[in-house]
């Protein structure tokens, strides 16, 4: 350490350097974490000390990991890993369904699917504490953000226990009114703003607007269907929440997208009783589903 006394890293700077690292930014760091970026900003800061090692460049609002940090980062997540089983194991009963569990999933689907499982989960296994993040980043898994991550996309890598629990389909809309008084080459339409340009969804809009502009934008389904309801233009929907297509009609005969819906959960916390029971039943209640999903 050229001289400098070696000072054993503390975990909690490790934690808060490994959200920094994944996501690049203090202020998003302190979100995940659920702590003021200071916060953050000071723990890196420690680790750093501690190690002797410089670890982040800082660039205006980014971060950008040195060579350094690249090698921490990496030897840390596995560390991360271990770190979420032992502290599942200390929120859990090691032979009840009792604990706290984490679940993340985009918000549009948990006020049309989740609400009622987990008020049935709750009835049948009243030891368990339910935390709903609705979101539309991906929690991490394995920085134990989520225990369980309800998501529209497989995960193509990671040490998970995957089940596909159905698929939703994705229809044109728009109100009577504007198919009425609106021609087709004439529609504009309603979509996603730039923090979800890349979703199939959204990749789709562009391809069937074609030249015709997508004029109002928004990262609120429900205001979507709102504005849409208004004749503000076409919008694309999931049929999961009959509500929110309430007042529209439906164009066309044929689905425009169709995405599978999955749970994820990590392999090393998928036994826990606590976990496993929630993952079950929202499983069976997917499964009982009789609209757009399909079994697992």
């Amino acid at each position: 350490m050229n001289g400098k006394e070696f000072t054993q890293p503390d975990w909690d700077d490790l934690r808060h350097f490994l959200a920094l690292a994944t996501v690049g930014t203090l202020l998003g760091a302190a979100k995940n974490l659920g702590v003021e970026h200071a916060t953050v900003s000071r723990r890196v800061a420690s680790l750093e000390a501690k190690l002797g090692r410089k670890l982040v460049d800082r660039r205006g609002r980014r971060i950008v990991l040195t060579p350094d940090g690249e090698q921490v980062a990496s030897l840390a997540a596995p560390i991360a890993s271990q770190m979420m089983v032992i502290e599942q194991l200390g929120r859990s009963s090691p032979t009840e369904a009792r604990g706290h569990v984490r679940i993340s999933a985009p918000p549009a689907l948990s006020m049309a699917l989740l609400v009622q499982p987990i008020v049935d989960i709750r009835r049948e296994f009243p030891g368990i504490q339910v935390t709903l993040l609705g979101e539309k980043r991906f929690a991490s898994l394995n920085r134990r953000e989520a225990d369980i991550a309800i998501r529209m996309s497989r995960p193509e890598e990671g040490d998970y226990s995957i089940a596909k629990l159905g698929t939703i389909n994705f229809n044109l809309y728009a109100s009577p009114e504007y198919l009425r008084t609106i021609s087709p080459e004439d529609w504009t339409f309603i979509g996603y703003d730039d923090s979800m340009k890349s979703s199939p969804q959204q990749v789709r809009l562009q391809e069937v607007a074609g030249d015709r502009p997508v004029t109002i934008k928004s990262s609120v389904l429900e205001y979507q269907a709102a504005a849409a309801r208004a004749a503000g233009g076409a919008v694309i929907l999931p049929d999961f929440a009959p509500e929110v297509l309430a007042g529209l009609q439906r164009i066309g005969d044929k689905p425009l997208l169709t995405r599978e819906v999955w749970l994820v959960v990590h392999s090393e916390v998928a036994t826990v009783p606590a976990i496993r029971a929630v993952a079950d039943a929202l499983k069976l209640a997917f499964s009982r589903r009789k609209v757009s999903t399909t079994s697992y």
